[in-house]
């Protein structure tokens, strides 16, 4: 019953006039952002994220939230008109999108996958109503080894499931802790990385980084890779779908949020792994296999609504444990800082009304998702159009802006200049930017909370290990780690087994 009734208090605050614009701008610069090639949700807000320093916390966040959502449908709509995902979550949705689109069913495509949003959405957010205010509870009770164990985990998952190779992870993940030392010991007061600057002292601001990692990073690839040329979208008519169509697309629009959910809400990277999960499982279970590759709506409709109740978990995570595990919600966790709001299990106490504001605008988004996007679909595609030398120009333009809102200071466009260079030499490399930002964001904190565990056990060791959630958290990372090796191991095995015990 208080959940219900925080929940009514959410809606109050998040129906208001003014909350009710910002989320529907949220939504449409997410859709539209997600629609250009290259740029997702994750660089959106972290575009906005300084522009925003003058807005109340819970406007500013219900915006981020219809960024976030819209940011993922807008993603698939360049997947299925210029197979082109605008973000990672969407390149399954490719698979079958586009070939729709090129049979002249473009309008299925996105009208399914607007559905399959709106679906899992709905879903999804309904299950971080029912289940983020008890992890919120139990996590009140973890302690500094078990958070420690708990950051660890999202160090090794993220660097292990992102990237072409998990030392390219990991590389990345070493580059972001370095990043996060910058600035004064918080113990001893012993600069760290400063180079005698005192405007390092303070350490360099994540939304700096982020804007550098993911803006100036990727316009300075794209601009690399410049060619003078814009996408064809394919015409779109008006996105409508048939009996055979809806028989085919309500159980996964259905199961998507069964795999999307729980994978968002632990740290193994976000949306990418429980889209191929759905698209596999849909293809398993489709009595229309053999139009699998070739266009198969199930294709469409099961990743989209599993894309989107990802994103329900991955707040969860974030709200309940301050663990961001995609590169959006990263972004967010620098926002809350922004504001002096730190999340995690006492968040829902201190900050209630917030906080049920935001869950309860991811209703209200996910609504004006499906209302504004299936009749402007033909819009969005005509966003494609707009040469890629002035959109980046102008990204660069606006990061530069907001570099310097942060403390009206010319070293801090020096730095963004720099961390933009990381940024492009890391594509360059093939180092996945997300674990780079975990570990800027998450770095000091896991450092603290080291220290504390150190400190508790006398220096010994052994005060990290000295609870059974911690062993149990080592223990999944140990199988994270060596997994590599026993699935090896286990084909080795079947390799050598006769057929005949097979």
């Amino acid at each position: 019953m208080d959940t219900l009734s925080n929940l009514i208090e959410g809606f109050a605050t998040a129906l208001t006039p003014t909350h009710l614009v910002l989320a529907a701008l949220g939504v449409l610069l997410g859709t539209a952002i997600g629609v250009l090639p290259g740029i997702g949700p994750a660089m959106a807000v972290a575009l906005l994220l300084p522009l925003t320093y003058s807005m109340e916390p819970t406007g500013a966040f219900i915006m981020f939230a219809g960024i976030y959502y819209g940011g993922m449908f807008g993603g698939s709509t360049t997947s299925i008109l210029l197979n082109t995902p605008g973000e990672t979550a969407a390149v399954v949705t490719a698979i079958e999108g586009h070939p729709m689109a090129r049979k002249g069913r473009g309008s299925q495509a996105l009208a399914a996958a607007a559905i399959g949003h709106f679906i899992g959405g709905i879903i999804g957010t309904t299950l971080l109503v029912l289940l983020a205010p008890m992890v919120a509870k139990m996590a009140v009770n973890i302690g500094a080894p078990d958070f420690f164990a708990i950051m660890l985990l999202a160090f090794i998952a993220v660097t292990s499931v992102l990237g072409s190779s998990r030392l390219r992870g990991f590389a990345s993940l070493a580059i972001g802790l370095a990043i996060g030392l910058v600035g004064l010991d918080p113990m001893t007061g012993q600069a760290r990385l400063t180079f005698g600057s005192l405007h390092l002292a303070d350490g360099i601001d994540v939304v700096v980084v982020a804007v550098g990692l993911f803006a100036v990073g990727e316009a300075l690839w794209v601009a690399a890779h410049l060619r003078r040329t814009t996408g064809k979208p394919i015409p779109v008519g008006r996105p409508w779908l048939n009996r055979a169509d809806l028989s085919r697309s309500w159980r996964p629009w259905l199961r998507g949020p069964v795999i999307g959910f729980p994978f968002g809400a632990v740290p193994a990277g976000g949306a990418e792994i429980p889209t191929f999960l759905s698209y596999v499982t849909e293809k398993r279970l489709s009595k229309h296999r053999e139009e699998f590759g070739h266009g198969a709506i199930e294709g469409v409709a099961g990743p989209e609504s599993t894309a989107s109740a990802s994103a329900a978990g991955t707040l969860t995570a974030m709200l309940t444990l301050g663990l961001p595990t995609t590169a959006t919600a990263a972004v967010m966790l620098a926002a809350f800082q922004q504001y002096g709001i730190q999340p995690g299990p006492l968040l829902f106490q201190r900050e209630s009304q917030l906080v049920w504001a935001l869950i309860a605008s991811l209703f209200v988004g996910t609504v004006l998702l499906l209302v504004l996007n299936l009749p402007m679909a033909p819009l969005w595609s005509k966003l494609l159009r707009i040469p890629r030398a002035y959109l980046y120009a102008g990204i660069l333009f606006f990061a530069s802006v907001g570099a310097y809102a942060v403390s009206g200071d010319v070293l801090d466009l020096v730095l963004l200049l720099v961390i933009g260079l990381l940024g492009f030499m890391m594509r360059r490399f093939g180092l996945p930017v997300l674990p780079a930002i975990i570990g800027v964001i998450l770095g000091p904190n896991a450092e603290q909370q080291l220290r504390r565990a150190l400190q508790i056990s006398d220096g010994h060791l052994s005060g990290l290990v000295n609870t059974t959630f911690s062993v149990t958290v080592y223990a999944i990372i140990a199988v994270i780690l060596l997994w590599p090796l026993i699935a090896k191991g286990i084909t080795h095995t079947r390799a050598k087994t006769p057929e005949s015990v097979r």
